[in-house]
């Protein structure tokens, strides 16, 4: 049946009767006023509830049939419960309709804020429902994002010579000369998408046309051939900088690390288009690699005494210096933590131990940093900003890893790398 519109009800008193003879709705109202009247004394009458509003419109629906009538009643009160359950109960005791022998049954009595609350829940789950949809559609997306930024760059070719290169060559303001399609093809591994191969001792005119008003770095093998090439580039192409292959090696034997830590002057410093002078990287021939790990990329612990790589970078007026870089601890437990945090937007903050002091969403983590002590890895499932790493630099973080960078400047007491340079595939 349709349940009365009562406005503010704390309950619905629902009845069925029954009457051995023809009678209608007005009947059965009056049998309810009248024969409750006094029974549990003045203020339990309904007609004295009704005009202090704690008894609503009493519904009444009659089906006649043989003599006999049937229906149902429905009571919205206002009043507490026992009150309620005592007015059920008189009207159960309603023994005649007029002439007629009559029987009122409680069906119930239902709690209509126990009904809202119902519907609120029902609806409330809806909207968390919507909700979660829509973020997890949004988050798919931020992945994907991810995803494609961290995939290399496509293989094409360029000029008249059809001259192997990546895609970046056509757009990017700093090009890097290789000596063959397997340097490109390495570089692209590595993240560079911006390479293109000299393919011949003779430079091909299309080259000098494309460096034209661009910074140009020379990434050559460490042998006889490049030190050729190179004396060839230097009298058709303004060089801003030349970078070799450890001695007896090739670029397209170089790891993916070796690669990014090789390029990492070239790409920190800018500036150096506008620098007169010219240095030369070098990574020692001793330096030994176990192909089997992290995808061609374990650094061996006697290279160094804390288990690391040293880079040396030597510079024409003779100057030396020597870095330290990735310890090899360091890249096996960033691989760990990458195997949990891939594909999840979390973060992980680690101490100078390799402990983990917290593991917090993405969104997160510059609010995290603010308050942690004792942090220097960081670790996310995502795009190391400028803003993280203004952060992290304040808060003493040493190293950042994450998919790629969108960094246009770094401070130099952080290092930030991605998994890509550190040989941990994703």
């Amino acid at each position: 049946m349709r349940l009365p519109n009562t406005g503010i009800v704390k309950y619905h008193v629902k009845l069925k009767f029954e009457v051995d003879g023809l009678v209608e709705k007005a009947d059965i109202i009056g049998a309810i006023f009248g024969q409750t009247e006094g029974l549990l004394g003045p203020e339990m009458n309904l007609n004295e509830l009704q005009k202090v509003s704690k008894v609503g419109r009493i519904e009444v629906n009659v089906d006649t049939r043989s003599n006999i009538a049937k229906g149902d009643a429905v009571i919205p009160m206002s009043t507490d419960i026992s009150t309620a359950a005592l007015i059920a109960a008189a009207i159960e005791s309603i023994d005649k309709v007029g002439p007629f022998q009559a029987k009122f049954v409680l069906v119930g009595i239902d709690d209509i804020r126990a009904i809202k609350k119902k519907i609120i829940v029902d609806r409330a789950k809806r909207i968390v429902q919507e909700w979660a949809t829509k973020t997890i559609s949004e988050g798919e997306e931020m992945l994907k994002d991810v995803y494609d930024a961290s995939k290399p760059g496509k293989l094409t070719a360029f000029g008249k010579a059809q001259l192997a290169c990546g895609t970046g060559v056509f757009d990017s303001d700093w090009i890097i000369l290789v000596e063959g399609r397997a340097d490109v093809i390495n570089l692209l591994r590595a993240g560079f998408d911006n390479a293109i191969a000299i393919e011949g001792a003779k430079v091909d005119e299309s080259i000098i046309k494309l460096t034209e008003g661009k910074r140009v770095v020379a990434f050559l093998d460490g042998d006889r051939a490049g030190d050729l090439i190179l004396k060839e580039l230097h009298g058709l192409v303004k060089i801003d900088k030349v970078l070799r292959a450890p001695n007896g090696r090739e670029v397209e034997e170089c790891t993916p690390l070796e690669i990014a830590e090789i390029l990492r002057e070239a790409v920190s410093h800018p500036a150096v288009a506008h620098h007169p002078r010219t240095t030369t990287t070098h990574i020692p021939q001793d330096t030994k690699h176990d192909y089997r790990k992290h995808g061609g990329d374990e650094l061996d612990p006697s290279a160094h005494p804390h288990g690391g790589r040293t880079t040396r970078i030597v510079e024409q007026e003779g100057k030396e210096s020597l870095q330290t870089e990735h310890d090899q601890e360091m890249v096996l437990k960033v691989q760990n933590v990458f195997s949990e945090i891939n594909e999840t937007l979390e973060a992980v903050l680690l101490d100078d131990s390799m402990r983990i002091l917290v593991k917090v969403p993405v969104s997160d983590i510059v609010k995290q940093l603010g308050e942690s002590e004792g942090g220097k890895f960081l670790v996310l499932d995502g795009i190391v900003t400028q803003r993280l790493i203004d952060v992290a630099d304040r808060a003493g973080i040493e190293y950042i890893v994450g998919h790629r960078t969108t960094a246009s400047k770094k401070p130099t007491a952080v290092k930030v790398h991605t998994f890509e340079e550190l040989g941990i595939p994703n």
